[in-house]
């Protein structure tokens, strides 16, 4: 096998910080110009690539990875070329799983999600019989190898991909948080309900899907708190000086704001540690947040969605009307 400084097509691609970065923006460039070829040493591989948020920096970074396909699931490994630790793409997904792929000439928004335990084996599994240099990879350290599923939420496909005014785009923005909130609901459920199947007195079995809410319920709150900061910050303030009369309005829709925020701190805490969570306590504390979310979003609909509607998006020209943003 060559080294990892030279690798063929045969050869999984698993560049991070560690890689020069003019070399890396020189891969990303020629994907981007190319519709995902690229020549060199990654000439004929399945590259990707993909954008995470910065753990601590809170900023953009995009890498190069290589890729496997396991049925419809998009899989990346942190390989780190076998060093003893995880890239940083990985420690960026843990604390931020919202991501942006680049596949080919496709760019779309997935949820980054690491395999465990079971599942994790056999996944990893098959990406050795695709690409064999992995267990290379693995044999070099003793860190077991991330096996990440990129998910790109079905509920998706039902959100309409054009906006025409602001209106359009708060209903979008709306149909991905009701949507991703269900998609968290029911794989706690299916947790729950696995650990209350066990029977017996051996070990009660890992909790698979822990991570997998743990992933969802982060990106859910990362996606709720940035739409709330931007209509307090932006939207609000702006509709404010056009309608007085709706005030009030804004001024409950900021209160409720302030409540889900305080809701979503005390979700996060439980997901902590959520193979230990207390089942009763972890669904209360769920439900309390999908009700009056839940509640919120239609109140806002009901409000703002006549007004929102004759304003154009994208917006238009600083200091207009349509300068606000959501």
């Amino acid at each position: 096998m060559p080294t990892p400084s030279t690798p063929t097509p045969s050869t999984p691609t698993d560049p991070t910080s560690s890689t020069p970065t003019t070399f890396n923006q020189s891969v990303i460039d020629e994907f981007r110009a190319n519709a995902g070829k690229v020549g060199g040493p990654f000439e004929g591989g399945d590259l990707l690539l993909l954008t995470t948020t910065g753990a601590k920096s809170g900023k953009e970074h995009t890498t190069p990875l290589g890729y496997v396909r396991d049925g419809d699931l998009l899989l990346v490994v942190g390989s780190n070329l076998g060093a003893p630790r995880h890239p940083d793409w990985y420690h960026n997904v843990l604390a931020r799983p919202a991501v942006r792929v680049e596949l080919g000439a496709e760019e779309f928004q997935a949820i980054a999600v690491p395999a465990e335990g079971e599942r994790r084996d056999r996944l990893f599994e098959g990406v050795v019989a695709a690409e064999p240099g992995y267990s290379d990879y693995q044999a070099r350290t003793s860190r077991v190898l991330p096996v990440v599923v990129l998910e790109r939420p079905a509920h998706e496909a039902d959100i309409p991909a054009e906006t025409g005014n602001f209106a359009d785009k708060m209903v979008q923005v709306h149909l991905w948080l009701r949507g991703q909130l269900r998609h968290v609901r029911d794989e706690t459920e299916a947790h729950f309900a696995a650990l209350a199947a066990h029977q017996g007195s051996g070990v009660p079995p890992a909790p698979g899907l822990g991570l997998q809410i743990r992933q969802h319920c982060l990106a859910f709150c990362d996606a709720l708190e940035f739409h709330h900061t931007s209509e307090d910050v932006h939207l609000f303030p702006a509709m404010a000086g056009y309608h007085p009369e709706l005030r009030e309005t804004f001024d409950r829709l900021a209160d409720e704001h302030r409540t889900v925020a305080r809701i979503q701190g005390e979700l996060a805490a439980l997901l902590a540690d959520i193979g230990s969570a207390d089942p009763d306590r972890f669904r209360t504390e769920l439900a309390r947040m999908s009700q009056e979310l839940t509640a919120h979003l239609d109140y806002e609909e009901e409000s703002l969605l006549p007004i929102l509607a004759e304003l154009p998006w994208p917006p238009g020209p600083p200091g207009g009307a349509g300068g606000a943003k959501d």
